[in-house]
């Protein structure tokens, strides 16, 4: 549909998930800031957006706007996504403690909110982990709130934050990923929620499994990059002390297959390591979250027990086909996983265009970067046996005994 473009002025703009998503549904990147050099190279690679290289805390909102071409109160929309890492939950589940507003990567909160109260859009939205409002651990939410309602008393605006707490699966995208948005409208209309679209659940074993119910079928992994193959697979084999493992593990499962209430061989404790420890995608399932700087045996890897490629991360991520991220595959995963799945920000483009800019037809098209489903599903690959090198492993192992009590916790009490 032909719509007019509306402005927005990007931060943490990485590889350009958010950008890209609201680009399809008729925003225009006006300025974005940056400083991570490989995310700048891709950006600027793909499009024509004015980009700031350098880190936000020594941008002046002055400078942001001169090369927007917007004055203050001009832009349609704000977008971000502050680094997260200060509310991962990774942390916390090794640990039972995270840094969060200790941490000084916080401070990016503020330069966020700065540039907010310096610019004054029509609308935000702010991406984060749904770690930032974990019960009882919440302060950088009710930070980012109070923070708000001062620059409404300041300013004499009347942005009113809701909360969105999205699974990217639930919209059509081909992985679960849990993201929090924060997002406001500057004379204080409501946005309301996202009704999923798509069937899809994680049951309590962390496993997946569909809705019944009147939605659309899950996209799966294989919808999104089962027509792609590498041009050379061999950079993409696994190395380490894991590599040979993967292939006896079946396809959606990880390490727990080879514990005591798995169905392989009991070579680790229930619940001892990361979740994504020997991780394999599922043809028939979306793909579990994408990491940025995964380690040598940190999943989700592909069916036939290699690493994903670029182009199979950006699919899954749901980037524009014809976007390219630059690097070598460590620096593309990184860019990748750091970025949000841009059909996700496509249906939140839309939806904001029908709720806060009164283009009501918008609430009725579909997100064109979701996956297309596809016809031709194969049947899961067999698995192998277990290598005889892994054998000696075989035991009995004790279950994690839970939060901030498993083997990371117990090596920093013993320093």
């Amino acid at each position: 549909m032909s719509m007019p473009k509306r402005k927005l002025i990007s931060l943490f703009t990485g590889a350009g998930g958010l950008d890209l998503g609201f680009e399809a549904a008729g925003f225009e990147t006006a300025v974005a800031v940056e400083m991570d050099t490989k995310c700048v190279e891709t950006l600027r690679h793909n499009r024509h957006w004015p980009v700031i290289h350098r880190d936000i805390h020594s941008v002046p909102s002055t400078e942001i706007l001169d090369l927007s071409g917007l004055k203050k109160g001009e832009a349609d929309l704000l977008v971000g996504g502050p680094p997260c890492q200060p509310f991962s939950k990774s942390g916390f589940w090794a640990t039972g403690e995270a840094k969060r507003l200790k941490d000084s990567r916080a401070s990016t909160l503020d330069e966020y909110l700065r540039v907010l109260s310096d610019t004054l859009p029509r609308a935000f939205v702010l991406e984060n982990v749904a770690g930032l409002a974990y019960k009882g651990k919440s302060e950088g939410l009710d930070y980012l709130i109070q923070r708000v309602r001062e620059i409404n008393q300041a300013e004499s605006t009347n942005y009113q934050i809701e909360i969105l707490r999205l699974n990217a699966a639930q919209y059509g995208v081909p992985q679960v990923r849990e993201r929090l948005i924060l997002i406001a409208q500057r004379e204080g209309r409501g946005f309301g929620q996202l009704k999923p679209t798509h069937a899809w659940q994680r049951d309590k074993e962390n496993q997946q499994s569909q809705l019944d119910g009147n939605l659309l079928e899950p996209t799966n992994a294989w919808d999104a990059i089962g027509h792609l193959a590498p041009i050379s697979p061999a950079p993409l084999a696994l190395k380490g002390k894991w590599a040979e493992l993967l292939p006896s593990i079946p396809e959606g499962e990880n390490y727990l297959h080879h514990t005591e209430r798995g169905g392989g061989v009991p070579l680790f404790g229930w619940r001892r390591r990361f979740w994504n420890f020997l991780l394999k995608l599922s043809k028939d399932k979306p793909s579990w979250t994408l990491t940025a700087q995964p380690g040598p045996a940190t999943g989700p890897f592909h069916w036939d027990n290699r690493h994903l490629s670029a182009e199979e991360l950006a699919a899954l991520q749901t980037f524009p086909s014809d976007f390219k991220v630059l690097g070598n595959r460590a620096e593309a995963q990184k860019q990748i996983g750091n970025a949000v799945p841009s059909a996700l920000a496509e249906l939140m483009g839309l939806k904001i265009r029908a709720r806060f800019f009164d283009e009501h037809a918008c609430e009725y098209v579909p997100p064109s970067l979701v996956p297309v489903k596809r016809t031709d599903l194969p049947k899961p690959n067999r698995p192998k046996s277990v290598p005889r090198e892994y054998l000696r492993l075989v035991g009995d192992h004790s279950a994690h005994p839970g939060t901030g009590k498993g083997y990371g916790a117990e090596r920093l009490k013993a320093v």
